[in-house]
Order: C-alpha cells, then sequence, then structure tokens
C-alpha cells in the first residue's frame, strides 16, 4: 500500500521534524535568536471501503464536497488540514481498509446543525461514556467541551466539538 505507507513515513518525518524543531527553538530562545514556525498538520487519512458512499457521507455531514484526486483518494478542506477518504484498492493496493483506531475531532461554528445531519446519516455512538453520559448527544463533557460522537459507515469513529468550548490544554 504505497500511498498510505508514504503518508505514514511523512507523519514520522513531520513528528521528528517537530521534536527537532522544538529543541532547535528552545536552542535558539536560550541565546536570544529567534524560533523555528512549527510544523502543522495538513492531511488526515481516513480509510474507507467504498470511496463514493464515503464522499457522499462525508459531503452531507461536514457539508463540502471536496474532491476526488485518484481513483481512490476523495479530498475534503476542513479548515486547512485535508480530510484524505482512502481506498486503498481504488489505487491499485491491495491491502484491505481498516477502521482508524480512535476518534478524528472536528471543530465546528453550529454543532446543532451538524448534529443534526448525523442523525439523517445515522451512525449516532449508543455507548456510555464520559461520566456516564450517552456519547451519541450532544453534551457538556467532563471537561468542558460540548460534544457528540458518531461512527461513519466504515466504522471509523468522529466526534463533533462545539468550537466555542474547545479544551486544548491550556
Amino acid at each position: 500500500m504505497p500511498h498510505v505507507a508514504q503518508d505514514r513515513r511523512a507523519l514520522w518525518w513531520m513528528g521528528l521534524a517537530a521534536l527537532l524543531g522544538g529543541v532547535v527553538s528552545r536552542r535558539a530562545g536560550a541565546q536570544g535568536a529567534g524560533t523555528a514556525k512549527p510544523p502543522r498538520l495538513f492531511r488526515v487519512i481516513v480509510p474507507v471501503s467504498d470511496l463514493d458512499r464515503a464522499a457522499r457521507f462525508y459531503g452531507e455531514l461536514l457539508g463540502i464536497e471536496g474532491k476526488r484526486v485518484s481513483g481512490g483518494r476523495h479530498y475534503l478542506d476542513a479548515g486547512g488540514t485535508i480530510v484524505a477518504l482512502l481506498d486503498p484498492r481504488g489505487d491499485g493496493d491491495a491491502q484491505e481498509p481498516r477502521p482508524l483506531p480512535d476518534n478524528l475531532y472536528f471543530a465546528v461554528a453550529d454543532l446543532e446543525a451538524v448534529f443534526a445531519r448525523a442523525m439523517k446519516l445515522g451512525g449516532l455512538s449508543t455507548e456510555t461514556g464520559d461520566g456516564g453520559l450517552p456519547m451519541g448527544e450532544i453534551r457538556k463533557r467532563p471537561w468542558g467541551e460540548r460534544s457528540f460522537y458518531l461512527k461513519d459507515p466504515f466504522g471509523n469513529p468522529l466526534c463533533f466539538v462545539d468550537e466555542t468550548t474547545l479544551f486544548t490544554g491550556g
């Protein structure tokens, strides 16, 4: 699966660059020099087994169309980070797509509108978690975010968060 392997290598190099950039920044700061620009996340791969169905689902859920860039890839620009829907077989790779192991988190301006679209599309979580709260409903989580959880038709876990309540660790 060359494309996924290339993306994984790119993410590894980005992580190394971030680590080394942090070391260089701290050293430069200690010496009075300028700081390095941090890397930015520009693409996230979402494995799917039916690219047309995935493009329709994510287009409706996110409210954006995106663009087919190859036989196995459809890109959607989510605020400067590309959500890359990938069916590896569409690009000639033999590997079967497997769902992501953990949630992709989207910050949105109108959580209720996205929730309404998610209700129509299906896949809202039926689990209970985060202090006994229903995951598939809009709720204020123990750390202060208002959010809800769902899975796409391919088993990829997603979470949508009201952008006015984002907890960024600060």
